[in-house]
């Protein structure tokens, strides 16, 4: 399907994934409405840093999605919604885990609520790998058993119950895409391959604290993920209220990627294990790694881009990033 002169509301435009879809959807030609939560200092997120030919071509409106009235009105005329707007660090979901179920599980109804009375589309809501918890089986395909391991994890069980309610109750088309973890530019350093670029290319640490190295994870590029989304939204032939994984079937541990970014960067710097960064025992999610067969089979997609050359587009982008002095160091992150 076509995006060209459709009307398309991305939720999290703000954010990581989200900004990279948007950019990808005004190429298309798409009407985009970019929702960034509001905030008193007139920031867009990484939507301020995205390039201008963009920004003119987008309308970027403020708001929050947990207030219902907002996102009906937000809604309406809308041919697809882009659900990606969540709380999504880990660590912070074990201090506020009624902020996770704010945001991911009433969000997303009123996103599902809107788009119902607004007779939308499609809408594709985002869930996580993270809610198979520790894989009782490899790969994971959508039938794996769901573990809520962290209250994040079980924000976002809660919240793909409710997109497939919908489907069930209501015959909202609504599509679940299930990312497995996407890294690039723009990613904040919660996530770990972030976190051990940032470390080996800036100069003011002596070393790469992380947490443990033994856990295993599908990590896709960006723009991967983004194809994703924009099949997702556009094939008919994808199965209503369903989940689709979105991962590149290539099992790595955080000390073999760690490895790779050494590699990489050009850097020996020892690696350090930080208790700090460690989850509590039976929280920590062991091996992840994605059976996307669903969605190739139902619309042809596949990661275009490996690995490897992931890793090198994000170490560039961090390189300059550091060079160029945008980048703001924290205690938390230098001790």
């Amino acid at each position: 399907m076509s995006y060209s002169g459709r009307k398309v509301l991305v939720t999290g435009a703000d954010g990581f994934i989200g900004s990279h879809l948007v950019e990808s959807l005004a190429a298309s030609g798409a009407a985009v409405i970019a929702l960034a939560q509001y905030n008193s200092f007139g920031l867009n997120g990484w939507l301020d840093e995205t390039p201008e030919d963009v920004i003119s071509a987008i309308d970027i409106q403020r708001g929050d999605i947990r207030d219902a009235g907002f996102m009906r009105n937000l809604i309406a005329g809308q041919d697809t919604v882009f659900h990606l707007a969540a709380l999504i660090a880990i660590p912070f979901s074990y201090e506020a885990p009624q902020s996770y179920i704010d945001v991911n599980v009433t969000g997303t109804l009123n996103v599902l609520e809107a788009a119902r009375l607004h007779k939308v589309r499609r809408v594709v809501h985002t869930s996580t790998s993270e809610v198979y918890g520790t894989a009782l089986r490899k790969p994971i395909d959508e039938a794996h058993p769901l573990q809520g391991q962290s209250p994040y994890s079980a924000s976002k069980i809660a919240a793909d119950m409710m997109a497939e309610a919908y489907v069930r109750s209501f015959s909202q088309p609504v599509v679940t895409l299930r990312p497995f973890n996407t890294f690039g530019p723009r990613q904040s350093e919660r996530a770990v391959l972030s976190t051990m670029i940032r470390q080996a290319l800036d100069p003011e640490c002596t070393e790469i604290r992380l947490g443990d190295l033994t856990p295993t994870r599908d990590f896709n590029y960006v723009s991967n993920t983004v194809d994703a989304f924009l099949a997702a939204g556009g094939e008919t032939d994808l199965e209503l209220g369903q989940p689709y994984n979105a991962g590149t079937g290539v099992e790595v541990s955080i000390g073999d990627m760690v490895k790779r970014v050494q590699a990489a960067t050009g850097t020996n710097k020892p690696v350090v294990q930080d208790n700090a960064r460690l989850r509590p025992a039976e929280s920590e999610v062991r091996a992840l790694v994605a059976d996307s067969t669903r969605l190739e089979a139902a619309c042809g997609w596949a990661p275009a881009i490996d690995l490897d050359q992931g890793v090198a587009k994000t170490v560039e982008w961090w390189r300059t990033r550091i060079e160029s002095g945008r980048i703001r160091r924290s205690a938390d992150y230098l001790t």
